[in-house]
């Protein structure tokens, strides 16, 4: 994770927050699967963006770390209950909660979660309190419709770009979104201000995305952490995946489709598949879009009415996580 102070003030502070949250004591069963998942760490980007937020828009970053913590809550939730779904044993080189307990107490447990994200919002002041609980209300419901989308894709073999762009915008984005207009929130910005890092958020969501798909396939294994090409042997329907469906030769779709059913060569399936993938230049125009995104991300934060020096660190934080290597 980029070190861009003040921003990474507000990670330790957040780092912090989820150190020390008790959700409950008894019955263990149901809280201890919450304070494990939350003491896995990971990159804690949405509840620092309320935090940062918060702050770029003048208002105190400590009045923010209820709901910010809120956010953490949720996402962790929906990485729970994800986990089930996708059968994952592990989750941050840790097993997943399911693995380590069971599914029912996954499931018990991440809706305990989703509770708890709630009333972390109370302690929001009763002026900013309205718009807090109806921004996250629906951006919640709108995580569930991409983490279906997702799971209609799977069994699609008609999926669009723009559909799958839609579906990350949903899954992914809004989330980063939202992080950052409940920041501004608190803060009591304007409309206009926080409606401007909502597209700001928005966009760097999606560029967000891409990067991720762009590091499965093209990143190299030492530095992501994992195994490339694990979208691939999922037969994940990336941009990449979609790309070449769309702008494939008939030939080229065929190869595509004839691997996607092939499943005990799995190192020659990446291969193969990704040299598909650079036969159509995918890997440089995958970063293009990634920057287009970025840059319209940039625009919407030059909107935001406060003094360029102080989105300097927004704006060096956001740049460092899209040049990231893993």
């Amino acid at each position: 994770m980029p070190d861009t102070s003040p921003i990474s003030d507000w990670q330790k502070e957040i780092a912090i927050a989820c150190e020390q949250y008790q959700p409950g004591v008894e019955p263990a069963g149901l809280y201890e699967p919450i304070r494990y998942i939350l003491g896995l760490g990971g990159k804690r980007l949405r509840p620092v963006l309320v935090l940062a937020a918060c702050d770029l828009m003048g208002g105190n970053p400590y009045d923010a770390i209820a709901p910010a913590l809120g956010i953490e809550l949720f996402h962790n939730f929906t990485l729970m209950h994800d986990d089930i779904m996708d059968q994952a044993p592990l989750r941050r080189n840790k097993a997943t909660v399911h693995a380590r307990w069971n599914i029912n107490t996954a499931i018990l447990s991440g809706d305990a979660m989703l509770v708890k994200a709630y009333q972390q919002f109370e302690a929001c002041a009763p002026e900013v309190y309205g718009n807090v609980m109806k921004l996250f209300s629906k951006t919640a419901l709108e995580v569930c419709e991409g983490q279906q989308l997702d799971m209609d894709f799977e069994a699609r073999e008609d999926v669009a770009l723009d559909e799958y762009m839609h579906m990350i915008l949903m899954k992914t984005a809004v989330l980063l979104a939202a992080s950052l207009k409940i920041g501004a929130y608190v803060a009591d910005a304007s409309e206009r201000d926080a409606d401007a890092l909502y597209e700001f958020g928005l966009y760097n969501g999606l560029a967000f995305q891409l990067m991720d798909d762009w590091l499965d396939v093209f990143g190299d294994s030492g530095e992501v952490g994992k195994q490339v090409g694990g979208d691939i042997l999922a037969n994940k329907k990336t941009w990449f995946w979609l790309s070449v469906l769309k702008h494939g030769t008939e030939e080229q779709k065929a190869l595509l489709k004839k691997w996607s059913a092939i499943h005990d060569q799995p190192d020659e399936k990446v291969a193969v598949i990704r040299d598909l993938f650079l036969s159509l230049s995918l890997d440089q125009m995958g970063l293009s879009e990634m920057k287009r995104y970025h840059q319209k991300a940039f625009q919407s934060l030059d909107s935001v009415s406060v003094p360029d020096e102080r989105k300097e660190p927004m704006r060096s934080y956001f740049s460092a996580l899209l040049s990231r290597t893993k």
